[in-house]
């Protein structure tokens, strides 16, 4: 088994390395608000390290699940930051969703300190997290670094995918976002339609669902939309900043993505409404309650 540290103990980060812990590894965590570090151990038992350089000195694995950009470089950055104490043949994995550029930046910069990194964001949200059944798409500029840095991964990732160089992990995430935001918009006005015609939704759905029209989201949050709950699963907040750094991206690609533009104006009127921390499938709220 190997020494690893894990970085952001949030939603996600916390049970990723409570399953790390239960595959035999030696776990030490750190988090910017210390006292869920030490609630983590409490716990689970294992270390917890005032700082991210310290939770990384003498680990094999540093991996991290953090916020966005700006919460990378910080915990990742200076002399208190994961790569003053690093070692040489380390790899450093980011769960993050963030955007390729920080991903290219944070491949050079390891490579500098002899270590390895790969973007790894995951998919599969906190029920995911909490079940071991992530998917993480993958970028790294060595597959060598990759093939040690996987089986680290699978103690809760179902499927791991290496995408391609650096970056390409988060990019792979942006399609993923892209194509979760059609399919909720899609959901929420096929719901509303049944409710203003007078049907049943949940006949409807599962009179659907077999067919072409399923999706992971109408299994999962097709009745909860339906009934008009939202307190749960992936928040509105956190898809505007996945679905920006999407369009971010697109700005600089070329690639035209209407649909996602427009369902991104969508979340900014549940934000609006009060909704930053409904989860994602609350964009029935503007048709049902227009």
């Amino acid at each position: 088994m190997s020494n690893v540290a894990f970085l952001g103990l949030g939603v996600m980060g916390a049970p990723m390395a409570r399953h790390l812990a239960s595959a035999g590894h030696h776990v030490t965590v750190y988090n910017r608000t210390p006292e869920k570090a030490l609630a983590w151990v409490a716990l689970y038992g294992h270390r917890a390290a005032p700082t991210p350089r310290e939770a990384a000195e003498g680990a094999e694995f540093v991996l991290m699940c953090v916020g966005n950009d700006n919460d990378v470089r910080d915990v990742v950055y200076g002399p208190d930051g994961a790569l003053a104490g690093v070692g040489a043949g380390a790899v450093l994995v980011d769960h993050t969703t963030a955007s390729r550029q920080v991903a290219r930046e944070l491949a050079d910069a390891c490579a500098e300190f002899g270590a390895g990194f790969v973007d790894a964001p995951v998919s599969g949200g906190q029920a995911g997290a909490e079940q071991g059944q992530l998917t993480a798409m993958c970028g790294s500029d060595d597959d060598g670094f990759f093939a040690l840095a996987e089986p680290v991964m699978a103690a809760y990732c179902k499927a791991i995918a290496l995408m391609g160089a650096a970056g390409s992990g988060q990019l792979t995430k942006m399609v993923n976002q892209i194509c979760i935001a059609g399919v909720v918009q899609g959901l929420a006005e096929g719901i509303n339609f049944a409710q203003k015609a007078g049907l049943d939704p949940a006949a409807v759905v599962e009179a659907i669902r077999h067919g072409a029209a399923q999706s992971w989201q109408m299994e999962h949050r097709g009745a909860t939309m339906a009934a008009g709950e939202f307190d749960f699963g992936f928040a509105v907040e956190w898809m505007r900043k996945d679905l920006g750094i999407v369009l971010d991206e697109a700005n600089r690609n070329g690639a035209r993505l209407p649909v996602t533009a427009l369902v991104d104006q969508f979340y900014a009127q549940v934000v609006a409404r009060g909704g930053r921390r409904w989860d994602t499938s609350s964009l029935i709220h503007l048709l049902a309650h227009d």
